[in-house]
């Protein structure tokens, strides 16, 4: 496998995109040799379809699309990154705040530290961020 693994995907900031985000990425994983029985899948699943929702739901409008990164670096370690042109950042919520929503990136940063990994936000040049997670790839290189 090379050193260096990566795809990347533009979609609208539509609703349906939330799917085609998460197809377009286990495609890759299988891809690039993550078995689909991996537990490692099932929390790239959640991760990527919270993070497009977040992209797609709370952008109000003001980036029509979202783009997806994948890297595989080394064979060890798994890149997530989710970009919008909105300037607005993911809100920590406190954790008694009684709401139907709004537990997604509480979600995600702990299935990011369940995996071992780590979740960062960077800010883009146009004003608006990418919501990286890093996670240990879980095949054995041979």
């Amino acid at each position: 496998m090379a050193d260096l693994q990566e795809a990347s995907v533009t979609l609208p900031s539509d609703p349906v995109a939330v799917s085609a985000a998460r197809a377009y990425v286990c495609a890759r994983l299988a891809e690039w040799g993550l078995p689909p029985d991996a537990p490692t899948l099932d929390c790239v699943r959640l991760v990527v379809s919270e993070l497009a929702t977040n992209a797609v739901l709370h952008t109000s409008g003001l980036s029509p699309n979202f783009t997806v990164d994948i890297r595989l670096e080394h064979s060890e370690h798994l890149h997530i990154g989710v970009t919008d042109s909105h300037p607005r950042w993911p809100q920590r919520l406190p954790g008694a705040v009684q709401q139907d929503n709004g537990r997604g990136m509480a979600i995600v940063r702990h299935l990011v530290a369940e995996s071992g990994g780590t979740l960062r936000i960077i800010p883009t040049c146009d004003g608006g961020k990418t919501v990286w997670i890093m996670i240990p790839w879980a095949i054995p290189v041979l």
